[in-house]
């Protein structure tokens, strides 16, 4: 974003209300259990758009936490808002709504052992999440190396990331063999994150922002 007037504008929550049975305490973890202390809010000049300055009380523990959110500008027809929570939860990920279950479980474990500096552990599952996510996009081939490439020769993917892929893939082929002397370190764990991060970014919130658009452009 480039201004906060762009926040809920192009991707969000469903809705032009504040999720908030999604939003979790910083401070126990319990999610939607809040009770709204103070909202403020600013509006744009020529427009209804609004920006809304919220604090809520978690009522399990007494923590407080600011949500600044915004509905879209055209919330009566594409129904969208989005949020930002300060504070947030240490040390804990969270994959976007619209990746599929099985993706995110591997996704979550690969960045969560990764916080625990676990590095074998975070490889392994990082290589899970790209399996599942290939396997998705309807990869086919005896083994992971022959479902990037098969993805790679549908133009499913372009060069430069079935590259990635394969050294994802043979990272977490050193972590998952006991007797191989090559030990992932936190470099080699950050930057195979990161692609992966990417690569899920490219195969499924960019088509699911370009859908979101679609609808929006073509409503009434």
């Amino acid at each position: 974003m480039n201004s906060w007037w762009e926040l809920g504008e192009g991707s969000g929550s469903q809705g032009a209300d504040l999720a908030l049975y999604a939003i979790e305490c910083a401070f126990c973890g319990e999610r939607g259990n809040f009770s709204r202390a103070f909202h403020g809010e600013k509006k744009k000049p020529n427009s209804e758009k609004r920006l809304n300055f919220d604090v809520y009380k978690c009522g399990n523990c007494a923590g407080y936490v600011h949500v600044l959110w915004s509905a879209s500008e055209w919330s009566a027809s594409s129904g969208l808002h989005s949020y930002r929570v300060l504070p947030w939860p240490m040390g804990k990920q969270e994959a976007p709504e619209h990746w599929p279950e099985n993706i995110k479980r591997y996704w979550v474990q690969a960045h969560d052992t990764a916080s625990s500096q676990n590095w074998d552990a975070a490889t392994v599952m990082a290589r899970s999440a790209l399996q599942q996510a290939v396997r998705d996009q309807g990869a086919s081939g005896r083994n992971l190396m022959a479902e990037i490439d098969d993805l790679a020769g549908r133009g499913v993917l372009p060069a430069h990331m079935r590259d990635w892929a394969h050294e994802l893939r043979l990272l977490a082929n050193e972590s998952s063999h006991p007797d191989n002397a090559v030990a992932p370190n936190e470099r080699s764990v950050s930057d195979i994150l990161s692609f992966l991060d990417f690569l899920l970014v490219y195969l499924y919130t960019l088509p699911h922002q370009i859908a979101e658009y679609r609808t929006r452009r073509n409503s009434p």
